[in-house]
């Protein structure tokens, strides 16, 4: 490590805004790495802009520690799974595989859905069938539905596989079967007579985990509390016969840690997504566009006569473009790639750094030192990167720490102007949903606040370090301290 190097380290480590700024910088990279390594690349297409893969969670609800600031216990959602029965039955004609859940549901309100899912039924013979039974804390049994797999069509050889993807699922909140079964129960247990339309009108959740009071008009329902189980039978009439998975899901009125956009989908999943994303944008971005300028700043300011000529004029012209109408243009003409996005903010975003570096190469070029190692025989290209860029690089360097969070800014504008890349979750993106599902105006804010704080913290945390680099660059500010 340089002496020149220590002192500038010096000069920005004893600042509290860089020491703020770099503690920031490190969450946002492992928390980026931490994605990377755990996210699949393909994560946008393959399960973001994949509906079937948050078809059993709840529609836009909010996080579960919201439950803290309402007075009142939300009903989590829970998923149930399993792969192993719990019990297996053996007969002459068949064997029953039982799989069992328990619930305790101690929550003040009913659960938003119920839904029931099979996967991967192989069976030889005779298609399987399945019994699901739901158990409630006041000992009451109802045999909820009973479910049988496609039997074996004349073409197929054994073994037979059914629902693999996707696997068969049942909205019990909506099923005609359920409502039948949840009608006979309660005219036998509370000598209530409601039709099938009447408990899917005020879902079925109600009665299943409710009890009544009241008749007719003044019906009413009151959670009861306790441990359900819910149990799922499946009977297989050969010993070759196998089940894959079994999964109950309780639609909750909260979800996660950042709760749920209109399509279900776990915004804490998109939300960290967003991290490397941002900083990608922001990093390669910057990075190209201060090699641009600096390298184009310095060979203007050095050489001189046409070669300044030329990059100058060019630094004018393309400065004076504004660049968000441009930034639309490209990705309504080439494409709402990521790629297009950097390249356009690269191409557009030089010539300020280029203008800014040559008036300071001016200055360099007449020192001393320069005339030294000109009359010592140097080429121009030596003199320009040992001993020219060397004096203007803290500048460089604090410009390309200030242009990330330009960079960053300039891809959520226009994803939320619906002109990102569709198959990458991004910041903007999120909030642009928000704003187009009307989030705003229905109070979804989990799904508005969170992505436009993690632009501001990113964007705040690169304006932190580049206030740091300023008594580096600028020594009067040393002297004012």
């Amino acid at each position: 490590m340089s002496v020149r190097f220590r002192e500038a380290w010096s000069e920005f480590w004893v600042s509290g805004v860089s020491k703020l700024g770099v503690a920031f910088l490190i969450a946002l990279s492992a928390i980026s790495i931490y994605v990377l390594a755990s996210y699949p690349l393909d994560f946008g297409l393959r399960f973001w802009n994949n509906p079937p893969v948050w078809s059993d969670n709840p529609r836009a609800v909010p996080p579960v520690w919201t439950s803290s600031f309402v007075g009142e216990s939300l009903v989590e959602h829970k998923t149930f799974l399993a792969t192993e029965p719990a019990n297996v039955t053996e007969s002459v004609e068949s064997r029953t595989l039982t799989y069992e859940f328990s619930i305790d549901y101690g929550y003040d309100d009913f659960p938003s859905f119920t839904s029931f899912s099979v996967s991967n039924a192989t069976f030889y013979s005779r298609a399987p069938q399945f019994t699901l039974v739901f158990e409630r804390p006041d000992n009451a049994t109802l045999n909820l539905l009973r479910e049988v797999a496609p039997a074996k069509r004349s073409e197929e050889e054994p073994p037979v596989t059914r629902w693999t993807a996707p696997p068969r699922r049942v909205y019990l909140t909506g099923d005609d079967r359920v409502a039948s079964a949840i009608s006979s129960f309660l005219a036998r247990n509370f000598k209530l007579k409601l039709s099938r339309d009447q408990i899917i009108n005020m879902h079925p959740e109600v009665p299943l985990f409710g009890l009544p009071e009241g008749e007719n008009k003044t019906l009413s329902w009151k959670v009861l509390k306790g441990v359900y189980r819910i149990r799922v039978e499946a009977q297989l009439f050969d010993p070759r016969d196998t089940v894959g998975e079994i999964k109950y899901v309780l639609g909750g009125s909260v979800f996660g840690a950042m709760g749920t956009d209109s399509l279900g989908r776990d915004l804490a999943v998109g939300l960290l997504f967003g991290f490397p994303v941002a900083l990608f944008i922001g990093f390669v971005t910057s990075t190209l566009t201060t090699v641009i300028g600096a390298a184009g700043g310095v060979a203007s300011g050095y050489l001189g006569g046409k070669v300044d000529l030329l990059i100058q004029r060019a630094a004018d012209l393309v400065y004076n473009v504004p660049l968000l109408p441009i930034l639309i243009f490209f990705t309504f003409a080439v494409g709402h790639g990521l790629w297009v996005i950097v390249v356009v903010l690269v191409a557009f975003g030089w010539p300020g750094l280029a203008i800014i570096v040559r008036s300071m190469v001016l200055q360099v070029r007449e020192s001393q030192f320069i005339e030294a190692a000109r009359s010592l025989g140097a080429s121009r290209r030596w003199i320009m990167f040992r001993h020219v860029f060397p004096q203007v690089a803290p500048f460089v360097f604090s410009q390309l720490i200030f242009y990330t969070p330009s960079a960053i800014l300039s891809e959520a504008a226009l994803s939320f102007l619906g002109l990102g890349d569709p198959s990458i979750p991004t910041w903007g993106q999120i909030l642009q949903l928000g704003f187009q599902n009307g989030g705003v105006y229905v109070g979804w804010w989990w799904w508005i606040v969170p992505p436009g704080l993690l632009i501001v913290v990113t964007a705040v945390t690169f304006v932190f370090l580049a206030l740091g680099m300023e008594p580096v660059v600028n020594p009067r500010l040393r002297r004012m301290r």
